[in-house]
């Protein structure tokens, strides 16, 4: 089976674009061409052709560690999707296998705690959402440098949570913690760290603090424009609430 996929020529001389390209590769690293391609479908949202691709890897699995990561990736899929019962039910079972030979503070365990956090999250269920968001993040501080962008990503999640909730302090020093981590991290047009700016500011929006959101929403926009196409949505987003807060200053 062949999968086509479309690329865009871009200008390597600059730099910023060079940093980020080569971050994205680090994000879809994997042990086989395969395991990347599967990645790379899910970053793009291709999911029947990523599914099709990991059943197809999990019946010629040889060793529990690739089936643990396999259902991994599944649950990650099928939390994209929207179907939030069967991503529980897919991180639990590659838990279960990583938990039947690893220590319970084992850094392989922190990507499904954080992962089974998102989807009880995306389902409104903020407490269990915390719970296993919080076990997540002691592993990671354990096991991580203080500057590592997956620490950053679990400190993101967390200040998610509590932003949800209304608890908008508490959600701002969770998001400021990731922050500061991302821009030490992270090249400068890295779309996390869009994300980061966008949360804050929306914190500060719904804080009424609207000066500081505008210049939070700012920068993120600033940053979409340079890393993602003219017709994404999220750009739509954030200039709806640069437009929105203008209309409280």
């Amino acid at each position: 089976r062949l999968w086509e996929v479309q690329l865009t020529i871009t200008d390597e001389s600059d730099p910023q674009l060079t940093g980020l390209t080569n971050r994205i590769k680090q994000e879809v690293r994997g042990s086989t061409g395969w395991h990347r391609m599967g990645k790379l479908m899910l970053k793009v949202g291709h999911f029947d052709q990523a599914e099709e691709l990991y059943q197809e890897l999990l019946n010629n699995a040889s060793t529990n560690s690739e089936r643990a990561h396999i259902y991994h990736q599944l649950g990650m899929l099928k939390d994209q999707q929207g179907k939030y019962p069967e991503a529980v039910k897919f991180y639990e079972k590659s838990l279960e296998i990583k938990r039947k030979t690893l220590p319970e503070d084992h850094a392989s365990l922190a990507p499904t705690y954080c992962a089974i956090g998102l989807v009880y999250n995306n389902m409104g269920e903020y407490a269990k959402a915390l719970e296993f968001y919080e076990k997540a993040n002691k592993i990671y501080e354990l096991s991580l440098p203080p500057n590592h962008p997956d620490l950053a990503t679990s400190y993101n999640n967390i200040g998610g949570v509590y932003d949800s909730m209304g608890e908008y302090s508490k959600a701002l020093d969770y998001y400021e913690k990731s922050l500061k981590i991302r821009e030490i991290s992270l090249p400068p047009t890295h779309p996390d760290l869009a994300t980061s700016y966008n949360n804050i500011g929306e914190v500060y929006r719904n804080m009424g603090e609207y000066s500081k959101a505008l210049s939070y929403l700012e920068k993120s926009l600033s940053i979409k424009q340079k890393s993602l196409p003219s017709t994404h949505p999220s750009i739509k987003n954030v200039m709806n609430s640069i437009a929105a807060v203008k209309k409280k200053l």
